[in-house]
């Protein structure tokens, strides 16, 4: 029989927590054990999502007026108790998704250096001064918040997202809706919780919980002035299009294919580590993952009997039982993607050499685990080389030079994060030059980021017209005012 550890989870509006209207009641299991379950909630309706955003309307009359320093001040209390409570977090964040418990430490030390980043910004917030053509005339120019901002996040980041959303959101003057994801609804009420306590003002945050198709409700409301989001493309594409029927500010991060090149000259041991950790990573669940391997045709064997040997000795399991190397995808859904995307690479003639099936063993039998899988002979045209795989699977393209590297790491619809391994400058100068991606890494992993950096992608791994993180993440959610005075 399935086993109940959370009670039922409730929306935060305006300061306080407050049931879901709705009558369908859901269910959130433990992924790496379905007969577990972790958290029981209602969906919202209308009329709750409609409460939080004029609640956060009416916030932003005085919230907006809080000098930035001040506002600064709560974020840096949310840091501390983030990081106070790094261990419940991490349970929770490994019970709900499926993360291992180092991943979720690893994950909420950097939600709280995001929040205490932008924490920083408060006081760093600025306009300029401009030289007029005429005399006793003063430009100058000064940032002013939106308003409410809609912000919709995923469910592999469940905490550093909402965070390094939120953060820049409410440093900047704005208000917030945040609407997480139906699979990880107990880790940001968790955050809401710490919000709470840190004495953030009432209105100022809030969250419901809501499915997906009442978001483009939430975007038309008049009190919306932006949306945020993380997600897959097919959903990003649908709240593009509802935010330009308004011509409201959005800004989407999406999907990404990234490339892993590797030369002849890489330090190989060290280039098989980069791309276990790149692909096998957050169980593969992630929007930066390593999707493709392609590997100098010198040095491809080398690479791929070493890749397979590391692959073999990792550890599937539950996240928080000891020695796990990689935990389940997060649902069923996710799982059989990633399987049929394997099966198809078969189908088009590659080799599975390890993995692409469902693990067996002690403690697997109720979870959603994959094997985490290396695939050779895999072609630029194949299905597996185009479509994000969300899910462990290292997929080796040979090539013959860096010439035909650059081209097959430019070869599909995104451009995301990417990387090289090599010695040599001439290549490392032309991968940075030349990869179509926001992130292009030397010698490191396609994964992680520092938040002191801007973040994004291009072509359709983002809308483009904004970044995330580091200080040009507040350029999101300010509009500037330019502001002429004449003095007599």
């Amino acid at each position: 029989m399935p086993t109940t550890t959370e009670t039922v989870l409730k929306n935060f509006i305006n300061g306080e927590w407050v049931k879901p209207s709705g009558t369908e009641l859901k269910q959130g299991v433990n992924p790496a054990n379905t007969e577990e379950v972790v958290a029981s909630f209602y969906q919202s309706t209308s009329e709750d999502l409609n409460g939080a955003i004029e609640s956060a309307s009416e916030a932003f009359e005085e919230w907006k007026d809080v000098p930035a320093p001040q506002r600064g001040e709560y974020l840096y209390k949310i840091s501390a108790l983030m990081e106070e409570e790094k261990d419940d977090l991490a349970r929770v964040m490994v019970q709900e998704e499926g993360k291992t418990y180092n991943d979720a430490v690893k994950e909420i030390g950097y939600a709280a250096g995001i929040v205490k980043f932008y924490a920083g910004e408060c006081r760093r917030l600025k306009g300029s001064i401009l030289e007029a053509d005429m005399p006793n005339i003063q430009i100058e120019t000064k940032p002013e918040p939106l308003g409410v901002v809609l912000v919709v996040t995923p469910w592999n980041f469940p905490l550093s997202i909402p965070a390094w959303k939120t953060a820049p959101a409410i440093a900047s003057g704005n208000t917030v809706v945040l609407k997480p994801s139906s699979e990880t609804p107990l880790t940001v009420m968790k955050f809401m919780d710490i919000i709470r306590r840190a004495g953030v003002p009432e209105g100022v945050v809030n969250s419901v919980i809501a499915p997906g198709k009442l978001v483009p409700e939430m975007i038309h409301h008049p009190a919306v002035k932006a949306v945020t989001f993380t997600g897959s493309n097919p959903v990003g594409q649908k709240i593009y299009a509802e935010a330009a029927k308004d011509m409201k500010r959005c800004l989407l991060e999406m999907g990404g294919k990234n490339p892993l090149i590797v030369m002849e000259d890489a330090d190989i041991d060290e280039a098989v580590q980069l791309a276990a950790a790149g692909a096998y990573g957050q169980t593969g669940q992630a929007c930066t993952a390593t999707g493709r391997i392609i590997v100098h045709e010198k040095v491809a064997e080398a690479f791929t009997d070493k890749l397979v040997e590391r692959t073999k000795q990792m550890k599937v399991g539950n996240g928080m039982d000891e020695g796990v190397d990689m935990g389940p995808q997060v649902n069923q859904s996710e799982r059989q993607s990633t399987l049929d995307l394997i099966q198809s690479a078969r189908d088009e003639g590659a080799k599975v050499l390890t993995g692409g099936g469902i693990p067996e063993g002690p403690g697997l039998e109720n979870g959603y685990f994959v094997e985490p899988t290396v695939i050779s002979g895999v072609k630029p045209s194949m299905k597996i080389s185009q479509q994000e795989v969300f899910g462990p699977v290292s997929s080796i393209i040979e090539v013959k030079d860096i010439d035909e590297a650059i081209a097959v790491a430019n070869d599909v619809d995104y451009g995301l994060s990417s990387s090289i391994c090599t010695k040599n400058l001439e290549y490392m100068n032309r991968a940075l030059s030349e990869i179509e991606a926001g992130i292009v890494k030397v010698n490191m992993t396609t994964t992680g980021t520092f938040f002191q950096a801007p973040f994004g992608g291009y072509k359709q791994s983002s809308t483009g017209t904004y970044k995330e993180l580091g200080s040009e993440g507040m350029d999101f959610y300010c509009q500037y005012k330019t502001r002429y005075i004449k003095s007599k």
